[in-house]
């Protein structure tokens, strides 16, 4: 599939399923104060604060009765947040960025972004014909994925959970770096519980999206972990607590209780001794559906890489939900950097509006509030320049366009 023609199937796909304008207009109405808060989650081990919240019943502690349900695919959260059947959900804090810029949606469209739920814990999964590549090493990526294309007549496949997120834009940047153009393989979108069956039968190549899918793979031996998120960008922003628009306007106090008992729960998701319980209760079916050591060895930091690869050990960037307050602070830079990639990499149809997108997305006075009520120490680093670990390019987030010279 060519760059184009795989942009234009992205872009259908980002679309659908759309809701009838008339129908649209009337779900978008926040519903009246005091009605059950509907919070969704996708199944990926970050999950954990927004779960955690109701099962030790933080949400009834702050005053809301919350509603938490599992849904199928980000596409279809993307839209439950648009229409307003959630009022809140687990979200990559990519989507509501991507849907505002028009990578995956209708340009304009408003998913708020209250706090942050974790950092690290994501990474790229390759299959076991790949294993030459080993862990980390870009030079014997790139050769492995051109041995795979004169092996096999189909293109290199990779798949990522949904366009314009962190999971795309560190896949992108992990081909780049192997020195292979994005646009001569095939990136395409499969929801996180469905990529192992995909990589089983041969549909795919590898994989970039969170945990436990990973630590699942290794386990089995279906494929190996050639990147942990946190090598190729330590404490990347990953999930965020994102909301209904009307939901966050309306109905703001809400919000703002729902954040209070989210933020205590990734205190106590963070806490290294609750690993072991975390993934005990997440590992049932109406959660992951993952075996409990694969797991907690990856939340734990202890990962086996998979076939003969042997172990790396994480521990101050392990998965991260707290880190006295350093992970749960939306910076106003990272969602610049979303932005600037997507100029990047071809996914927008225009530059972004880069102060509109931080205006309309981020809630940083809901969060201050939060985060003075528990005592939680604010960050100092909202448009601090920075650069990912798997290229070293610094990009300062007050020149996003003069950033993307430095690429090479």
């Amino acid at each position: 599939m060519r760059r184009r023609e795989f942009l234009a199937a992205a872009a259908a796909l980002a679309a659908a399923p759309a809701l009838p304008p008339m129908r649209l207009a009337a779900a978008q109405g926040a519903r009246p104060a005091g009605s059950p808060v509907r919070i969704g989650f996708i199944a990926t081990t970050d999950l954990g604060p927004v779960v955690m919240a109701d099962r030790l019943g933080l949400y009834r502690k702050n005053g809301i009765e919350a509603v938490v349900t599992k849904e199928a695919s980000w596409g279809i959260v993307r839209d439950k947040l648009l229409n307003g059947e959630l009022d809140a959900a687990m979200c990559h804090f990519g989507l509501p960025i991507a849907v505002h810029a028009g990578v995956a949606g209708t340009p304009g469209r408003v998913i708020k972004i209250a706090m942050m739920l974790n950092t690290n814990g994501q990474g790229l999964t390759l299959r076991r014909s790949m294993v030459a590549a080993g862990y980390a090493d870009t030079a014997a990526a790139g050769a492995a994925i051109e041995k795979r294309r004169r092996d096999d007549p189909r293109p290199p496949t990779f798949a990522m959970a949904f366009p314009g997120v962190s999971h795309d834009l560190s896949l992108r940047s992990w081909l780049a770096a192997c020195r292979i153009d994005p646009a001569t393989v095939r990136i395409v979108t499969i929801p996180p519980a469905q990529m192992l069956a995909n990589l089983r039968t041969g549909d795919i190549d590898g994989f970039y999206v969170g945990e436990p899918w990973h630590g699942f793979a290794a386990k089995e031996g279906t494929g190996f972990t050639h990147y942990a998120s946190q090598d190729l960008w330590r404490h990347h922003p990953e999930k965020c607590l994102a909301a209904n628009e009307a939901f966050a306007t309306a109905r703001r106090d809400e919000l703002r209780a729902v954040t209070r008992a989210v933020l205590e729960a990734c205190m106590w998701c963070d806490a290294p001794e609750n690993a072991g319980e975390m993934a005990r209760l997440l590992a049932g079916p109406a959660y992951l559906n993952a075996p409990v050591d694969a797991i907690e060895d990856r939340l734990a930091g202890r990962y086996d890489l998979g076939l003969g690869l042997g172990r790396k050990t994480f521990t101050d960037d392990r998965m991260r939900f707290f880190r006295n307050g350093t992970v749960n602070a939306p910076r106003a830079g990272h969602l610049i950097w979303f932005q600037a990639q997507y100029v990047r990499f071809g996914l927008a149809k225009t530059t972004p509006d880069f102060k509109a997108g931080v205006a309309d997305l981020l809630m940083p006075d809901l969060y201050r509030e939060v985060a003075a009520d528990l005592k939680v120490p604010l960050p100092e680093d909202d448009m601090a320049p920075f650069a990912l670990d798997i290229d070293g390019v610094r990009f300062d987030p007050a020149d996003p366009l003069g950033s993307l010279a430095r690429y090479s």
